[in-house]
């Protein structure tokens, strides 16, 4: 089993594709932005796989459009609450909608359990920073750029797809080494 994690799908969403938007989508319909994400989703997430949604799942279409979207989409999927989620909070969540979430993942493969703050806003603090606790968040849709202990997980800076534990601690890394140059980048590094 693999812990994925992403933000702002917004699936039904025509107006994601506006040039009023900071960063509009690449699609030329809400069909194909929609169908996209199902694929990039997809090909990554196994049935058992655990896929934390920071925020902002579906707006601007009907509930059975986001239940169509969200049958179609693999793996275990657990909610963090958006400010777009009128639509989405009464899907088939694994677990209860929340607003924030501490949590540890430690997958297959990852040498320690990594501990996490998980919230649909980007927090300038959050419980145990000062412990190494990495805040991931959405929202922003790329906006707000990482911190050597921060990032958006959202569809618009991933391609479109859920990460890792393990992607987003190479992200990390590369910006600790512009931060704080190679010692804290070769500690994150390690880490990983």
């Amino acid at each position: 089993m693999t812990t994925f994690f992403t933000a702002d799908s917004h699936v039904g969403h025509a107006s994601m594709m506006s040039l009023r938007m900071s960063r509009p989508r690449p699609f030329r319909s809400v069909e194909e932005m929609d169908e996209h994400i199902v694929a990039a989703w997809n090909n990554r997430v196994r049935r058992d796989d655990t896929v934390w949604h920071l925020g902002d799942f579906a707006y601007g279409c009907g509930r059975a459009h986001a239940r169509a979207i969200f049958d179609r989409l693999n793996g275990r999927k657990i909610l963090i609450r958006g400010n777009h989620d009128q639509r989405s909070e009464d899907l088939p969540w694994a677990e209860p909608v929340r607003d924030v979430a501490r949590i540890t993942v430690q997958d297959r493969g990852m040498p320690a359990p990594v501990d996490l703050w998980l919230s649909h806003y980007c927090h300038a603090t959050w419980p145990d920073a000062f412990r190494g606790r990495i805040h991931l968040f959405g929202h922003s849709h790329g906006a707000i750029p990482a911190t050597a202990r921060s990032c958006d997980v959202g569809v618009d800076v991933w391609q479109f797809r859920p990460v890792t534990i393990p992607e987003i601690q190479e992200l990390l890394a590369d910006v600790a080494a512009r931060e704080a140059g190679p010692v804290a980048a070769a500690a994150l590094a390690e880490a990983a």
